[in-house]
């Protein structure tokens, strides 16, 4: 059995206390390693050399791959010599995976801004980063849950933007990224992917809008290929549980139209996966939450369901 890398994230976050969380709670049954700074973390760490160690680290301890930072950590005060510490831990767990010696990778969450502050961090975040290490030109956000995957087309600009930056490449690329992935990485044999309008009822025939026409378009083409497509579809009757059972992926075209949903049916367990990477990466669905770090009392369900997923993803690799 391989483990999961997990990166330490923001170490004044509350990314330390999640991962004592999950180990307590996990202990040997999902092996996973931490790479970070040992003096972050509460918890009693063993550290390791490799990550094939980790199998062998008691339940009640956290197995941790060191990486020394500038600096010890304080609750919700983010310290600029860090930064660069951050930055390196996701770099290191990058080599792990694309060595094939962890299953995938897991990363706490990160404060683009402290990394901009401490070390010039020039990526507008995380997963930008990812691709830039792994040498992929475009990838993929989605957001899992045992009850509902989807899928933004488009993420973090403004709603106005949203026709424009919608090209019919984009769209094609996500729609043929994702279909891949849930070849690959979830193991559906022939994947089944619900895709949205753009405009109120799908356009309802040009009288709301005409961007649907051209995703009609993209659609047929790419069922010419093989998909298994339905869509556009209006986005205020997809999920449902009837509609929901009769896709294994909803494709939505903005930000709001894909995570509304998720986050109203899975708020505590979703899971942000990136799909085109040469490798497994997962991560919790929520941030550093500076405001509750070192209260102990942040939930680590959603870390917890993505270690949970990192390691079912690399598993479905493995066998592809």
């Amino acid at each position: 059995m391989t483990p999961v890398a997990l990166t330490c994230g923001e170490p004044s976050g509350i990314g330390p206390e999640l991962a004592a969380k999950a180990r307590l709670r996990l202990g040997a049954d999902l092996p996973f390693f931490v790479i970070g700074d040992p003096r972050h973390f509460d918890m009693p760490v063993t550290e390791i050399a490799t990550p094939a160690e980790a199998l062998d680290v008691a339940p009640d301890r956290l197995p941790l791959l060191p990486h020394r930072f500038g600096a010890p950590a304080v609750p919700g005060r983010p310290d600029p010599a860090n930064a660069a510490g951050v930055i390196d831990v996701i770099a290191t767990a990058v080599r792990l995976a694309l060595a094939g010696e962890v299953s995938g990778v897991c990363t706490a969450p990160i404060s683009k801004k402290a990394l901009k502050d401490g070390a010039g961090f020039a990526y507008p975040g995380h997963t930008e980063y990812l691709a830039a290490l792994a040498g992929v030109d475009r990838v993929v956000m989605m957001l899992a849950s045992p009850q509902l995957r989807v899928v933004p087309t488009t993420i973090h600009i403004p709603l106005a933007d949203v026709p424009q930056a919608l090209t019919d490449d984009l769209l094609a690329d996500t729609l043929r990224i994702t279909h891949a992935a849930l070849i690959r990485d979830f193991g559906i044999a022939a994947p089944r992917i619900a895709v949205s309008g753009l405009n109120p009822h799908a356009g309802e025939g040009g009288t709301m809008g005409r961007e649907e026409a051209r995703l009609f378009a993209v659609l047929d083409a790419l069922r010419a290929e093989g998909m298994a497509l339905t869509g556009p579809l209006p986005a205020d009757t997809m999920f449902h549980p009837a509609a929901r059972a009769r896709y294994d992926a909803a494709v939505c075209m903005y930000h709001d139209q894909a995570l509304i949903p998720i986050k109203t049916i899975a708020f505590d367990d979703g899971v942000n996966v990136t799909l085109g990477l040469p490798f497994v990466r997962t991560s919790p669905d929520h941030g550093t939450a500076f405001d509750i770090a070192g209260q102990g009392i942040a939930n680590p369900s959603s870390l917890i369901a993505a270690l949970r997923m990192a390691a079912d993803m690399g598993a479905a690799r493995v066998h592809d």
